[in-house]
Formats: C-alpha cells, sequence, structure tokens
C-alpha cells in the first residue's frame, strides 16, 4: 500500500526533518505543497530528492500553487482562486510552467493545482479561456513526459471532466480529494467517481461536511468523522482499477495534525485490508 500525506514546502521548515517526520509515521510516500514559487531551485530539487532517498519517501507529486489573492470561501473564492480570474490567469500560467521546470528538477511527473471555480457553460468566456491556457501548459507537460491533474472542489465533476475533454491532450487528470466535493457541496464523493472516475492519479484523503451557509465552506473534519465513506470511495476506485497512493491531508497544524495523520493512517489500512487492497 503507497499510504502518505500531503506535506508544506516552505523556506521555515527543514526539508530533511520532514520527509524524517514521514518516515517516522510509518508512511512511504507523500506530495509537496509549494506556495512561494521562488524555491523552484536546483537546490530545494536536491534537498527533496536526498531526504526522499534517505528516509524511503516517494514523491508521488508537487503541488503548485501561484502567487496572488486567495479567498476559500464562496464569496470572493471565485475572483481570486486559481485560472479563472483573467487578472491573474496569465500571471500563474507563468508560475506553473515554472512549475513544470521544477517538475523535471526533482524527477517528479506529475503537477496538482486548483484551477478555480470553472464555470458550468461551456461557452463561458472563462471556460474558453481557462481550456485553451491549460491546453498550452498541458502540451508543454508532455513535451516532458509529465502530467496535470485538477485538484477537485470547486468545480463539478461534470464541469471537471469537460475540461479534461476540451483540453484533449492526453495527459490531464485528477488529484481526487475525498472531502473537498462535500465542503464545496459540489457532490457525493462516491458518485463522483461514476462521472470522471477513470481519470484519477493520486488522491487526498480527506474528510469533511457540507455546507450549512451559503458564503463558506463546510468544515473539514479529521478522517472518519464526516460524509467522505472511504470504504464507498476505495471501492469505487478498486472497481476503476486505481492503482495509486493514498495520501493524507490534513488542514491544521501542530500535535493534533500528527494525531489525525495516525488515526487517518490506522483508517486507511483498514478500509483498504477489508477491501483486499494491496
Amino acid at each position: 500500500m503507497k499510504i502518505g500525506a500531503l506535506i508544506s514546502i516552505g523556506r521555515s521548515r527543514n526539508i530533511d526533518e520532514q520527509f524524517r517526520s514521514l518516515h517516522e509515521l510509518e508512511l512511504n510516500c507523500c506530495q509537496t505543497l509549494f506556495w512561494d514559487t521562488s524555491m523552484y531551485t536546483q537546490e530545494v530539487a536536491d534537498q527533496l530528492k536526498a531526504a526522499s532517498a534517505k528516509y524511503g519517501v516517494e514523491i508521488t507529486a508537487i503541488w503548485a500553487g501561484w502567487a496572488g489573492p486567495m479567498e476559500w470561501d464562496f464569496k470572493s473564492g471565485p475572483a481570486t482562486l486559481g485560472l479563472v480570474p483573467t487578472a491573474y490567469r496569465d500571471s500563474r500560467l507563468k508560475e506553473l510552467f515554472r512549475a513544470s521546470d521544477f517538475l523535471q528538477m526533482v524527477g517528479v511527473t506529475d503537477m496538482i493545482t486548483h484551477v478555480g471555480f470553472l464555470p458550468e457553460n461551456p461557452n463561458d468566456p472563462d471556460f474558453v479561456g481557462v481550456v485553451a491556457a491549460l491546453r498550452s501548459l498541458c502540451k508543454h507537460l508532455k513535451n516532458r513526459g509529465q502530467y496535470f491533474l485538477f485538484e477537485t472542489g470547486q468545480e463539478t465533476p461534470t464541469t471537471m471532466l469537460r475540461a479534461i475533454e476540451h483540453i484533449g491532450t492526453g495527459n490531464v487528470g485528477i488529484n481526487f480529494d475525498t472531502a473537498n466535493l462535500i465542503c464545496y457541496g459540489k457532490a457525493n464523493s462516491a458518485d463522483a467517481l461514476e462521472v470522471f472516475g477513470k481519470y484519477v492519479r493520486n488522491t487526498h484523503c480527506k474528510d469533511g461536511l457540507y455546507p450549512t451557509c451559503g458564503d463558506y465552506l463546510g468544515e473539514e473534519v479529521p478522517l472518519g468523522q464526516g460524509k467522505a465513506n472511504l470504504p464507498a470511495v476505495f471501492g469505487k476506485l478498486k472497481e476503476l482499477g486505481y492503482k495509486g497512493p493514498y495520501v493524507i491531508e490534513r488542514e491544521i497544524t501542530g500535535d493534533q495534525q500528527i494525531a489525525d495523520i495516525k488515526m487517518g493512517r490506522d483508517l486507511i489500512r483498514s478500509v483498504l485490508r477489508d477491501l483486499d487492497i494491496e
């Protein structure tokens, strides 16, 4: 079983210590999250490769962030998140091209990001514009043997499927977050796999609750305490032939985050064993 966690890489964090912590948690893989794009350097890439080899923790994907304002809600989120806002689209696209360079330095093939609140109308200029921007990026990635993965949440499953089909480069997939579709009120996680499941290449194992207010996301909670229903989700992934990693994301910090990751690790192991997934 490839079970890991999402770790955030920043200048105040020691990369070796982060990978040692993953090893001590008996995790064998991870995703690395970057918001500071000035860290896309050969020096940082070498540190990641060294720590990965030292502790036997595989980097399965790099989560590529972008600069500028970001509001994780329904009020300001559509105007600030991802590539949808035209004010930030070009600059953020350039940052994703730079992330491709960094992936090549590290030797990782899969890039993940949130694209933003894609319109459901395929004729909306923002849908057309984002698809065109991503097509240019994905052609570039394909020439390098790299993949672009949508992080689920802000788009309905059908809209995400449509975007993948319209980009049409053959190297576009999904990082399936088991809670985001719930927290954004977009879909039931297991049912969403009926729409786009064949494109899933990586995961965030996370749990959450549906929104109870029209302006704010639903609450993220520890694995097993929300509506994600891991047995149903993992069972559907098994039916789809998914062989990728199960990467825990817990959006808090400190000792409680570590405790929740341990609990999540044990829950994932239990569910996978019950489903006879190795």
